[in-house]
């Protein structure tokens, strides 16, 4: 099982939030309509692309508080399983004295 540095997590986020800068400018630049020629359109326009701005920023939230939660449910995970591995080696190593009381080795 390969473990994840926190530096490739860093490294990954950035790209992640570039990506999603870049995206969040491609959205907002195509939902505009530059063929209005009036001011009234234009506000339109400037409104509508706001409301979408807005709702592409909070679903870029929803996706990256998913993607803390997931990380967050799998270092859990992973922290449990590691203390159920110590446990049982422990278990393994420690002294067993009712094996030795059973083999006549001890009273």
């Amino acid at each position: 099982m390969r473990e994840i540095s926190i530096s490739t997590l860093t490294l990954s986020g950035s790209h992640l939030l570039l990506f999603a800068l870049v995206s969040l400018h491609f959205v907002l630049g195509i939902s505009g309509d530059s063929n209005s020629s009036t001011t009234g359109a234009k506000a339109e326009s400037h409104t509508s692309s706001g409301k979408t701005g807005t709702k592409v920023i909070l679903v870029l939230l929803g996706f990256g508080a998913v993607a803390g939660v997931s990380f967050f449910l799998y270092k859990l995970w992973q922290k449990k399983k590691r203390d159920e591995q110590y446990a049982r080696l422990l278990k393994l190593f420690e002294e067993d004295d009712e094996l030795e009381v059973e083999l006549g080795l001890r009273d």
